[in-house]
């Protein structure tokens, strides 16, 4: 069972979770800290955010530690372009969590094709080219069409076996087997 704290209570719990936050005054008037600094004052609580998150504590240190490098990379150590350092972290966090979190739907929703069907090293030797042409020809049928003339030709039943078996009328299953008769006289250069 999940409990879910009151709104005032979540607040609170998540304001703890700012304690050590750069303000620009408190430490220093008009600059901000250094990177190394920051890193230690934030670290943590960027963490937690992104645990939160993603709720994966391998992957939040991830983000955090992208998130510095971006902004050590774009501002330099002193961070001499960036007014508030503190909301530029929470705004790469977040957009970097959203973004695993995309990436992670995305691996989860794929689905690998099956492996396709392979005969069997004897069958193949067995088979002599006129047979592999064949089968190749019978799997361009639909399923009904095969089915009628495996019946048919392979278990040698008649119209009316076939019809009750596959529960179709017997008008069906000749129309069918002269269907799928012609295709493969077609396909296998029969006339």
């Amino acid at each position: 069972m999940i409990s879910v704290l009151p709104f005032p209570a979540l607040l609170a719990w998540l304001r703890g979770l700012s304690a050590g936050v750069w303000t620009p005054g408190r430490d220093a008037p008009d600059t901000p800290p250094a990177i190394n600094e920051l890193y230690h004052a934030r670290r943590l609580s960027l963490v937690r955010l992104a645990v939160l998150m993603v709720d994966d504590l391998p992957t939040a240190e991830d983000i955090v530690q992208d998130v510095f490098t971006a902004l050590y990379r774009k501002h330099g150590p002193e961070l001499r372009g960036v007014t508030d350092p503190h909301a530029y972290l929470i705004t790469g966090v977040t957009n970097a969590a959203r973004s695993a979190l995309r990436r992670r739907r995305t691996a989860r929703a794929y689905v690998p094709p099956p492996p396709g069907a392979v005969p069997a090293a004897e069958d193949e030797a067995l088979l002599g080219a006129s047979d592999r042409e064949m089968l190749r020809a019978l799997h361009g049928l639909t399923a009904r069409q095969r089915q009628v003339l495996v019946l048919r030709y392979w278990s040698e039943l008649s119209e009316g076996e076939i019809a009750d078996t596959l529960r179709v009328s017997r008008g069906t299953v000749k129309s069918t087997a002269h269907r799928a008769l012609a295709i493969l006289r077609d396909r296998l250069g029969e006339r």
